[in-house]
Parts: C-alpha cells; structure tokens; sequence
C-alpha cells in the first residue's frame, strides 16, 4: 500500500464529572463519552520527513510539529523502533475549538493508518496506551462508541449503549481554550473531589435505551466555568432549553452545544428553525464506530 485513509468520529461527554487539579497538573475525570457523527479523515503517504497540511485551510490548527497529528506518527515509530515519516493530509469534519476533540480524532486515525500502512500489526491494547500519551481523549478516538473514561480520561471501558438519539451540534464563531475553562473551573470549585464519582444511573439509562432519562442525566462540571468565560452561551442554552428538547448539554469544555432528540424529523426541524434564527448548526447521530479504514490505495 502507498496510502491509507481512516476515518474518526467526534466525541460529545454525556457526563463530565472533573475532579480537583492534581500535582502532576492534571484532574481525575470520570466521563461517559459518545461518538458522534462527525468526521475528520486523515490521509498519510510515506514521506522522507514528517509534515502535515489540510485540505482546505482552517484557522486554528497548527500545519507543524505542534500538531498532534505528528505526535502520533513519531509516538508509534518510536513503539516499533522505527525510522520513517510519513505526510499527513486532515480533511477536517469535526469543529475546530469546539469541544468535540478533533485534534484527539486525527492522532488516533493517524496512529491507526500508519500501523496499516506499514503493516506493523500493532496489538490494540499497545495502540490504546500509545494513544493515551498523546491526550485524554485519544484512545476513545480509536475505540468509539459510548465508553466510561477514567483516569484523566483515558481509561475508557466500553459501555451498553441501546439508545440510538440524534444530537443538533449548534456552532460558535469563536473557540473556548480548554486550559482557560479548567483553570476557571479550579477557581470556581477549589473543593472539588479528588476523583469524581462514576454516573451509574446514565450508564444504566444507556443500557436501556431510555433516551427521556439519559436526557434528563447529561451533565458537565464545566458548564459553570464555560458561562463565566462566554455570557453569550448562556442566552443561546435557554433558546434551546425553550424548545423542550430531550436535554441540552455543553460539549466537553465547550463552546459548541448540543441538543438532544430521539426523533430525527424533531431534529430536522430543530435545525432549520435554528439556522433561520442566524445560528450554524449541524446534525450528527450517535453512537457511532470509532476510527476505522475507508481507503487504501
């Protein structure tokens, strides 16, 4: 093979339980991740050296070594004592500073799509534990699905999903930093527990398929921080809470929200009406295979 494309998803926290900042800098996370469907693909072509580009230029993401994409290239080399580059090209689908950890979805199908173009036959378990030097959120990337993350997130363990919901993804112009609304969320919650509790009843809601109780279930610690930082979210959440929705949640540590519908009609129309109201807004279904081949060449 000359060239590998895979495909991975964007990822939404049903529930986001942070715990207090560690030592090492980092909180304890007890999370339910969802992936949903939206998309970025990641091409990657053997090269003498490392470089990355997009196929259509979008602000906010690094085109260098700053670029996670890279990391992950030189993470699974490294694994298998390897000296070779590859070129990475991201046709991004997923929001940039969105919340919904694009970055996170092209270092796992860069991980994944190097181990095939070279046929390195990384075992899964190995891909996982490269994945999570690279970023929280990375081997959920790989695994999709609905998954509980521990850990610092990620420590994900795959969980009964049955519910099959339609989320309206409602855009912003402008990013939120995720270090901002961590550090915000420091300051606004000094007592937080050191490890957050696990959300059995979501996890048991999902299993049931029960979308009018996971709906009543989605929570975010970083909702509180993400209002203080961006007012202007606080005015769109009771627009969509308006509409009585099956629930409305912010996407991880924001900006893009997200309503919740079982019925995809109900969701159409949420889109349409938003999108009249001057609001970028897409569809995505959930939940959805993690990363995954869909070309070689």
């Amino acid at each position: 093979m000359t060239q590998v494309t895979v495909r991975a998803p964007a990822k939404i926290n049903l529930h986001l339980g942070v715990g207090g900042l560690r030592p090492d800098g980092k909180h304890a996370l007890a999370t339910v991740y969802q992936a949903v469907g939206l998309y970025d693909d990641v091409t990657v072509v053997e090269a003498a050296d490392w470089s990355v580009g997009l196929t259509e230029p979008i602000d906010g993401v690094p085109l260098d070594e700053a670029n996670i994409a890279i990391r992950a290239g030189r993470a699974i080399t490294a694994h298998h004592g390897l000296d070779r580059a590859a070129r990475i090209t991201i046709a991004k689908g997923i929001p940039v500073m969105g919340g919904m950890a694009g970055g996170s979805a092209d270092a796992a199908a860069t991980l994944l799509a190097l181990d095939r173009l070279w046929d390195l036959q990384t075992p899964d378990d190995d891909l996982l534990r490269i994945a999570g030097t690279l970023g929280s959120d990375v081997p959920f990337a790989l695994l999709g699905g609905t998954a509980l993350g521990t850990g610092h997130g990620e420590i994900v363990t795959p969980v009964e999903d049955n519910s099959s919901v339609w989320w309206v993804v409602v855009l912003s112009d402008e990013g939120l930093s995720t270090p901002a609304v961590y550090g915000h969320f420091d300051e606004l919650a000094p007592d937080a527990p050191a490890e957050p509790p696990t959300p059995d009843a979501l996890i048991e809601a999902l299993g049931h398929g029960y979308t009018d109780e996971i709906g009543d279930l989605l929570a975010n610690d970083l909702w509180p921080a993400a209002r203080d930082l961006r007012p202007d979210l606080v005015d769109i959440e009771v627009q969509l809470r308006s509409r009585a929705p099956d629930g409305v949640l912010l996407s991880g540590s924001g900006p893009t929200l997200l309503v919740l519908h079982e019925d995809v009609e109900e969701a159409r129309a949420t889109v349409a009406d938003l999108t009249a109201e001057g609001h970028r807004c897409t569809l995505a279904p959930g939940p959805v295979a993690g990363a995954h081949v869909v070309t070689y060449a």
